[in-house]
């Protein structure tokens, strides 16, 4: 049984997403720290900037993949994705599950920001850890889709806090928030929460999503979500695919039959799940 020492957060919003919590932190007591080969190394000043990484003895040159947890942005911890840790590794992958500023403590773009500064003390430092700073592989589900999404499509940012963009060989996120934009939330709703909660300023609601960010991309996208997810997600990844499908880098959309919105990521449990199968191919295909 693997020990967990987390520090509380206010309750998640509604029972499917505690639901959710309980079973993927279970899951993390359960899993062989055979792997864990550092936690809670530091990126940043803030508390929240901890980061946990799972390998092999012996890795060199490995590709690196980049978990974000969901959780709204206001809820969730790094180890929400432990339970994915074998199947990564045991591809050939070094995997790195951070986490970041919460809102509304630190409202949006803290947690974009955080993204990009992980990713740039990642390039100074991965290579000790087996890692290939130039073969870096984002994903996340929910929230962390979104993190993962505006990371790979930010690549202004990137250049600017010293990440070739190109060493972000693709982007795989699942079930991902990528529209913050609604033009009449519903006093209550989880829209509403963007405009009280998470954002700065109500207008920046456009600016803080992936969708916005879409132009030009160059980052081979496979986004997935599940078929019995929310109707926001589902129609925002529906047309961000249509928009990243008009830029010089691949897209790919899959809708994953009978899952719910957590049904997407608990699945991952499956080793041999597709999704761990597109990432190898995504590898084999996008390696520098």
């Amino acid at each position: 049984m693997h020990p967990l020492s987390l520090p509380p957060q206010p309750p998640l919003p509604f029972p499917a997403a505690q639901d959710y919590e309980q079973t993927v932190l279970q899951w993390a007591r359960e899993v062989d720290p055979v792997h864990l080969r550092a936690r809670d190394l530091s990126y940043g000043p803030d508390t929240q900037h901890r980061y946990d990484v799972f390998g092999a003895e012996g890795m060199r040159d490995a590709p690196v993949l980049v978990f974000w947890h969901g959780g709204g942005w206001t809820n969730g911890y790094k180890e929400y994705a432990h339970f994915m840790a074998e199947a990564i590794v045991r591809r050939g992958f070094l995997f790195i599950t951070p986490t970041y500023r919460l809102a509304p403590g630190h409202r949006l773009p803290a947690a974009f920001d955080d993204a990009v500064r992980l990713l740039a003390e990642l390039h100074r430092t991965v290579g000790q850890w087996g890692g290939d700073r130039q073969n870096l592989y984002l994903a996340g589900h929910s929230a962390g889709g979104g993190i993962a999404a505006m990371a790979a499509l930010r690549r202004d940012a990137l250049d600017q806090a010293g990440v070739p963009p190109d060493a972000v060989r693709a982007c795989l996120p699942i079930s991902g928030v990528m529209d913050l934009h609604h033009p009449c939330p519903q006093p209550g709703s989880l829209e509403e929460r963007v405009y009280t909660t998470l954002l700065e300023h109500p207008s920046h609601d456009s600016l803080m999503s992936a969708i916005s960010w879409t132009t030009g991309n160059r980052v081979p996208m496979l986004s997935s979500y599940g078929e019995r997810d929310s109707s926001r997600v589902i129609s925002a990844n529906t047309r961000m695919h249509e928009l990243l499908k008009r830029q010089p880098a691949p897209a790919r959309l899959k809708e994953w039959k009978g899952l719910d919105h957590f049904d997407t990521h608990k699945v991952l449990a499956d080793p041999a799940h597709e999704w761990y199968e597109d990432l190898e191919a995504l590898f084999a295909q996008t390696r520098c």
